[in-house]
């Protein structure tokens, strides 16, 4: 099998869009999302803290307008930096991953384009050992 260039360096354009997405996720799409996910996973789980729900609250306002950009975006796209599988799409699973074991999850049902992106990523051979045979919500709720 041949070397996979996820950050698509034989191509300016194309690398270009990677690294342009991998902004998008450290300053739009991650800060969108990981509240939700403290409040609702990390803090309870590590820290014994209950979710704070105006923190919630307002970070799923955010997280309105950062998940039309990507529906969007993907309307016309089939992975983040193009027709490919790339580094962003891989580094947007962790948290993405976390998320979707929230009770908010449900909220990218309204984005059929985020939605179908998801479903590509975690339905990757790649991904299932992270999931170790379960759906990756079942996964993460039993931990």
């Amino acid at each position: 099998m041949g070397e996979v260039d996820l950050l698509r360096e034989g191509n300016m354009k194309e690398a270009a869009m990677v690294d342009l997405w991998t902004e998008v996720e450290t300053h739009q799409f991650n800060p969108a999302l990981s509240p939700i996910v403290f409040q609702c996973i990390i803090n309870p789980a590590l820290h014994g803290i209950s979710t704070n729900q105006k923190v919630v609250d307002e970070t799923v306002e955010k997280l309105k307008k950062v998940r039309e950009v990507y529906e969007a975006h993907l309307s016309e796209n089939t992975y983040l930096a193009g027709d490919f599988v790339s580094f962003t799409d891989l580094s947007h699973f962790s948290y993405t991953f976390y998320f979707m074991a929230t009770p908010y999850a449900s909220l990218f049902d309204s984005y059929p384009h985020v939605k179908a992106w998801w479903e590509r990523l975690v339905a990757r051979p790649q991904e299932t050992w992270c999931r170790n045979g379960t759906s990756y919500s079942e996964g993460v709720r039993k931990s």
